[in-house]
């Protein structure tokens, strides 16, 4: 089995899961993506999504499921997609190697 494209920690899977049982759907997934724009280039996103269309990839982290279109998975190759807290807050965070500058302006929805 060829290993995955992107790591989906833990820690992000378990949020998933509380999320969605707040939610009351556990069928939906977490999708992960980029668009252009922001300030320094990409902004990420990440969204809940009941549907995966055919050339998504999908990435399950304890039975919770990261999806990733192709377009987006060029730029995110190798990165992780993690769920931390701090003082300042909690969120959903992409951690990319291939990134040169990061933006401060992206969102989650």
């Amino acid at each position: 089995m060829p290993a995955a494209p992107m790591v989906f920690t833990p820690a992000a899977a378990a949020k998933v899961h509380e999320l969605l049982a707040d939610e009351g759907d556990a069928d939906l997934k977490l999708r992960a993506w980029i668009q252009g724009g922001g300030c320094t280039g990409f902004q990420y996103g990440f969204e809940f999504d009941d549907g995966q269309n055919d050339d998504d990839v999908a990435i399950v982290t304890d039975g919770a499921t990261l999806l990733v279109d192709p377009l987006s998975l060029q730029y995110l190759a190798g990165a992780a997609v993690d769920y931390v807290e701090s003082l300042t807050g909690a969120q959903f965070v992409i951690r990319n190697p291939n990134a040169k500058t990061t933006c401060g302006c992206g969102s989650i929805d």
